[in-house]
């Protein structure tokens, strides 16, 4: 078990200035907690580079005849991981892509629409193969990968020659950080096998509060604002929680967030506002709301081709969603498939095709919360909800519309042109197009975010909103299940936390049957269809699980037809864990070692996650 340790630097202007000199660094006078971040990034460049050496060591070490080297590279990954976590928050706001070289996802990233690979590299490599069933099978690797973190620590400071930051960026940068405890670190997100992200958020915490001393002097120098002496007693307080509760699988998360991270959150960025210091040039989140669970903390207007709708073009959108003009029989809509009563599902594990007895490909999924996320359908080969309005109106085997007959129907509704003209009026007097129709349509879909659930109550304060088994399952949704490491908090999707600005795919391994003694393979190539290249073979987007409990059957396919069994598949390690071949699979393959309550109790908590709709 490791000692915490945190230091506390006793600086001089005089330290400061030279310091600034010798590094080349250009501060300007008003910047009053600048100065002060970049002694703090440079000593904690020093521990980091110090930890890197010691797991180079380590690695190199490595004997498959003695178990004791293998607990002793663990120890000293997780040693490392914690010196990089007190200078997180500088590295990942201002060198965003050197950041990505020490924590990066143990897979294949894309970067699209460039189709540029980026190898998987650093910490969560290393953990995945020490943890590995023979980590010595990979000692060219290890090895490759300990040199890597000790060269790139040992260069850090480089980063610093002619640095310029001005301190309403450095408070965006803490933000952020807090968002990533709150988010990531408490979920095991980077860390899973290690299990010390209680420790890390730990480490975060601090460095967000030596960051932030600076400003809290001068505002109680200056006795200005009461959000300056609250700020200090919960960045304390919060710091006793995670040093005392630092057990990962039994660590309370609800209790953390409600009384603890929330609250933090909410005075850190009421402190930034009253200095007049609010930034954001980041991420596609609202600043100004309380916590990261408000319900308006994702705005839509975040998103590609974001309508910004008015009451009127709700109300058409909403009319149009139940208008069979729009198909090619006359006879089918929008809800023939997305039910309102059945949480804009339909039930089935894929929807009947045009000719009410053959199926469509995939599943129905809800559309509540559709318009949080930057793409669409299951294989994200749509970038708006628009596009994907166009789209399954045009799909033989959905609606099968011709948009211009559909236009030329609309045109001859007198009641049609009015409510158009009042959802556009900058183009009263044009012919109606299928911009508009769509446009009307997302709008409606777009307003589909009641987050009014059990759950929403509870975490706004309301604690009697979820039963006792809600709230563990919540912790462990977000712990041991590592169910929150994917499906990211606040909606619980794959909008990939603190930025929110990339939606994640996943191959879960997926099978065409339930029968986990069995097993057969689906023959889905996901997203590959979309962009023909083998990491996305079998690849889909990460949907909501809000309401998951109402839209049932499950998965792509509709091949689970209950959540019990969903969370048994994940529990078992997917497809690759039930011995199902697939090799890009980026779920772990190993077990979760979930007891049959510990599974119940994270369905009854994704239960706590219905709404409540009109």
């Amino acid at each position: 078990m490791f000692k915490i340790r945190t230091k506390i630097f006793v600086h001089t202007a005089l330290a400061i200035t030279v310091l600034c000199i010798v590094l080349g660094l250009k501060t300007a006078p008003e910047n009053i907690g600048v100065a002060n971040a970049l002694v703090y990034f440079k000593a904690g460049t020093e521990d980091f580079n110090r930890s890197a050496k010691t797991l180079q060591q380590a690695v190199a070490q490595l004997d498959s005849k003695d178990s004791a080297s293998l607990h002793h590279a663990r120890a000293a990954l997780k040693q490392c991981r914690l010196d990089y976590k007190k200078i997180e928050f500088f590295l990942n706001y201002f060198f965003e892509s050197s950041a990505f070289i020490f924590n990066k996802p143990a897979k294949v990233e894309v970067e699209e629409p460039y189709m540029e690979y980026q190898e998987p590299s650093g910490f969560q490599v290393l953990e995945a193969l020490l943890f590995d069933d023979d980590p010595s099978a990979h000692g060219q690797t290890l090895m490759e990968q300990a040199d890597l973190i000790q060269t790139s620590a040992a260069d850090l400071n480089s980063l610093l020659y002619q640095f310029e930051a001005k301190d309403e960026e450095l408070l965006e940068s803490v933000r952020l950080e807090l968002l990533r405890v709150i988010t990531l670190s408490i979920t095991g997100y980077d860390a899973p096998e290690l299990k010390s992200g209680i420790s890390e958020s730990y480490q975060s915490v601090a460095a967000i509060s030596a960051i932030l001393q600076p400003f809290l002097e001068k505002n109680n120098a200056q006795q200005t604002t009461a959000a300056a002496k609250e700020l200090p007693l919960s960045l304390q307080e919060t710091l006793t929680y995670l040093q005392t509760h630092a057990g990962f699988d039994g660590f309370d998360r609800m209790e953390f967030l409600t009384l603890y991270a929330l609250p933090l959150q909410e005075q850190l960025g009421r402190f930034i506002h009253l200095t007049g210091m609010d930034l954001n040039t980041k991420s596609a989140l609202n600043y100004q709301v309380k916590n990261i669970y408000s319900s308006d903390a994702i705005p839509a207007a975040a998103f590609p081709s974001a309508v910004i709708p008015n009451a009127a073009m709700v109300s058409l959108g909403k009319k149009l969603f139940l208008e069979k003009a729009l198909s090619g029989n006359m006879q089918r809509n929008c809800a023939s498939c997305h039910h309102p009563d059945k949480y804009f599902s339909d039930g089935l594990p894929t929807s009947l095709a045009m000719d009410g007895k053959s199926n469509v490909q995939r599943n129905a999924p809800t559309l509540l919360y559709a318009g949080l996320q930057y793409s669409q359908f299951w294989d994200g080969r749509a970038k708006s909800l628009p596009d994907q309005v166009k789209a399954v109106i045009t799909n033989p085997l959905e609606m099968n519309g011709d948009h211009q007959v559909i236009i030329t129907h609309i045109q001859k509704d007198k009641s049609y042109i009015a409510a158009f003209e009042k959802a556009f009026p900058d183009k009263v007097g044009a012919a109606v197009t299928t911009d508009h129709l769509a446009n009307a349509l997302s709008a409606f879909i777009m307003g589909l975010n009641p987050r009014n659930s059990d759950f929403d109550r509870y975490i706004a304060g309301d604690h009697q909103a979820m039963t006792t088994d809600q709230v563990k399952g919540f912790n462990l949704f977000m712990g041991k299940g590592q169910c929150g490491s994917c499906h990211f908090a606040p909606l619980f999707n794959g909008l990939i936390p603190p930025f929110y600005k990339l939606t994640e795919y996943e191959i879960l391994g997926t099978p065409s049957n339930d029968d986990f003694s069995e097993l057969k393979k689906d023959h889905d190539r996901g997203r590959k269809d979309f962009f023909p290249i083998s990491y996305y073979e079998a690849a889909f987007k990460t949907p909501t699980v809000r309401n998951v409990a109402q839209t049932a059957p499950y998965m792509h396919n509709g091949v689970f037809k209950d959540l019990e069994k969903v969370v048994e598949f994940y529990n078992q390690g997917g497809g690759a864990g039930l011995h199902l071949d697939v090799p890009q699979q980026t779920l772990s393959a190993k077990p979760l070692h979930l007891s049959d309550q510990e599974v119940r109790q994270i369905v009854v908590f994704m239960q706590s996650l219905t709404d409540r709709l009109e």
